[in-house]
């Protein structure tokens, strides 16, 4: 798995993903390419054997306070395996660096998993917008992040790990990942 910088040239296989896990309410090309190309959007993809699996983005204006993750999509193949997680802790990592006190996001309310998702990184709600997705009237789930104590948590979380000693009983060996759901194209 290789997380790299997202560019022009990786339009199409964004949208290629972008259709399949959002066929009703897809971004068009144009709308995309315009992302890609903002001095105030940072997009990453995510590739396995030379094929992009996933993309995220992130809209934070630099020199403001508050930031927006724009999307998170990860190939139906390649979800259960901690893909988005990485995607949304690289746009948090960038959203620091560029000085951001506060990360918002909306998220489908039938989307459970995304919303599991945000809620163990420290995500809250903090309002709705009804039949905020069309054409499917899906309700949004306005979420904040307090980036800073994210920041610190995180710190603190590391800090933690590295001074415990692996457990003995995985010897090496990953951790069982949680089975690979389906729907949307969601971490």
């Amino acid at each position: 798995m290789a997380t790299r910088t997202a560019t022009v040239a990786d339009l199409d296989g964004i949208m290629a993903l972008e259709h399949a896990s959002f066929p009703t309410d897809a971004w068009s090309p144009a709308m995309m390419r315009e992302e890609l190309a903002s001095p105030h959007g940072w997009y990453v993809v995510v590739e396995e054997a030379g094929r992009l699996v996933g993309y995220a983005g992130l809209r934070a204006v630099r020199g403001a306070r508050d930031a927006d993750i724009q999307t998170i999509t990860i190939s139906e193949a390649a979800r259960g395996r901690g893909r988005g997680r990485a995607l949304l802790t690289a746009l948090l990592d960038e959203a620091a660096r560029r000085g951001v006190n506060d990360v918002f996001l909306e998220v489908r309310a039938d989307n459970p998993v995304a919303q599991k998702l945000y809620l163990s990184e420290g995500f809250a709600e903090v309002g709705r917008r009804p039949r905020y997705y069309q054409p499917d009237d899906v309700d949004a789930i306005v979420m904040q992040l307090d980036l800073r104590g994210w920041v610190v948590r995180r710190a603190e979380s590391t800090a933690a790990s590295a001074s415990v000693e692996p457990s003995p009983s995985l010897d090496g060996a990953e951790a069982p990942s949680s089975p690979t759901t389906t729907g949307k194209g969601w971490c």
